[in-house]
């Protein structure tokens, strides 16, 4: 008898990180400074992430978790073969922008940096592991900031071809698949980290950010273009922050919200995956007076070069109300504002855990787009304390994972295409939104304390032995 819980032949599992999360080595073999080197812990971090604190130098009285982070730099022969110990097939990582154009725009590439991911890739394909690599995962070298106001300018557009291009010549034998920007709505949240814009005071904010958006779409759908000429075969596809918005009632004014919000960030997906702009984003414009400029050949750029596949992180859904009394009920931890969910738990952070919500949101874009999904980050921020013994048993982490992995089969059984699932930080990391090490999603523990002490030594959790199982019998043993 058929299991109902089978995944598809060739389903590429595996684990997610970030450049700048991981590798440390901030400034190591001719790297530049970029925006998310400039994070520090500390009271002061989110106002930077949200652009309207400028920090375009390390401040000697911080502490940046990034700038060692976990040290894969040096250590990524360790623990790729943890990753393949687990039965990887795929481990999607990002590429630092600085550690190629150390300034952005330099005439030739740092071959040191390039050489690093050639040396990663070959380590990978060593192990039978397919490199999965967003192009951009939040870095921007600063000296584009600082020169140019990153992404607000035009001039950034031919800068990310370039580096693109770079990319495509130099890994086209051992790459085949590719995203342009990660959770590139971001951008609308927490504009420095997503894309290393920093907003003045008498700037329009919509203004700056949605012509930034435009700027981004099109770099990424030039990208896009180069790719499927430099490297015929290769998919390439875009990075969504999913996570459906429910109205808090049956009222419409809050089921309109809901789609509202929706919308927000489907904006980008729709330019990136339909190949134009949505008619909701045109009155959006001109309702609040936006005047996106454009040039002669965006709109066939954009038409012509949409992506392969639709990447996309789930963690949680989210949940919206036009009562102001109910609005006061936030949830603590997510990036994009919730109120809190009475159907469903949280987690230490903060963020609703909401597995159906999985289903429904893989779904919703499988229906809205018609294209090949690949669940690209997943996972469970929580502290991790072993025992006497040096175990930790994440039976939380396992019980998250697997509601959620049965969500993505029910998916599947409902007609959805999903080619992957890359877990969410399969190494405990730096994390993006807190700075903190003591938010662990990983299978494997790092020893780092939030303040950067430790060993930096690796050891396998519980739920390591539990994931391998589950890539051996592609999902039959949920």
């Amino acid at each position: 008898m058929e299991n109902n819980k089978r995944f598809p032949e060739g389903f590429l599992w595996g684990g997610a990180v970030a450049a700048n999360q991981v590798e440390g080595a901030y400034l190591e073999d001719g790297k530049g400074l970029t925006n998310v080197d400039l994070l520090p812990t500390g009271p002061e971090r989110r106002k930077i992430m949200e652009g309207y604190i400028q920090s375009l130098k390390p401040d000697s009285g911080d502490f940046y978790p990034s700038h060692e982070a976990i040290d894969f730099y040096h250590a990524y022969k360790e623990d790729i073969a943890l990753f393949a110990e687990m039965g990887f097939k795929s481990f999607r990582l990002s590429i630092s922008w600085a550690r190629i154009f150390p300034n952005g725009d330099d005439v030739e590439p740092n071959e040191a940096g390039l050489q690093f991911y050639d040396d990663l890739f070959d380590e990978l394909l060593k192990h039978d592991i397919e490199p999965v690599v967003t192009i951009a995962h939040f870095d921007v070298p600063v000296s584009l900031i600082d020169r140019f106001g990153s992404w607000k300018s035009r001039k950034l557009v031919n800068l990310f071809e370039k580096y693109s291009i770079t990319l495509f010549e130099r890994y086209k034998n051992k790459v085949k698949y590719w995203m342009t920007f990660n959770e590139i709505n971001m951008l609308l949240h927490l504009p420095f980290m997503g894309a290393g814009i920093v907003l003045d005071e008498e700037e329009n904010r919509n203004q700056v950010l949605y012509q930034a958006a435009h700027h981004q779409l099109v770099a990424s759908a030039k990208a896009v273009k180069a790719c499927h000429e430099i490297i015929p075969g290769a998919q390439i596809g875009c990075m969504l922050a999913a996570g459906m918005t429910y109205a808090y009632t049956s009222n419409p004014e809050d089921v309109w919200k809901a789609m509202d919000r929706d919308r927000e960030s489907f904006f980008f997906i729709d330019v990136q995956s339909r190949g134009v702009y949505p008619g909701y984003a045109s009155r959006f414009f001109e309702d609040n007076s936006l005047d996106i400029k454009m040039e002669d050949g965006d709109e066939a750029l954009l038409k012509e070069n949409t992506v392969d596949y639709i990447g996309f992180s789930y963690y949680s859904s989210r949940c919206t109300s036009t009562d102001p009394e109910i609005l006061k009920q936030q949830t603590s931890g997510n990036v994009f504002g919730s109120i809190k969910n009475p159907y469903a738990r949280v987690s230490e952070w903060g963020w609703t855990i909401d597995p159906k919500g999985f289903r429904i949101t893989a779904n919703q874009l499988w229906d809205r787009y018609q294209k090949p999904l690949f669940v690209v980050e997943n996972g469970l921020g929580a502290v991790d304390q072993p025992d006497e013994n040096g175990n930790i048993d994440d039976d939380y982490r396992i019980e998250y994972l697997s509601e959620h992995l049965n969500a993505m089969s029910e998916a599947i059984k409902d007609g959805v295409e999903i080619i992957g699932y890359t877990s969410w930080g399969p190494i405990d990391i730096v994390s993006a939104s807190t700075g903190e090490m003591k938010k662990r999603y990983g299978y494997i523990y790092v020893d780092r304390d939030n303040k950067g002490n430790g060993t930096l030594d690796r050891s396998k959790k519980k739920s390591f032995d539990w994931y391998k199982e589950v890539i051996e019998t592609n999902g039959e043993s949920l």
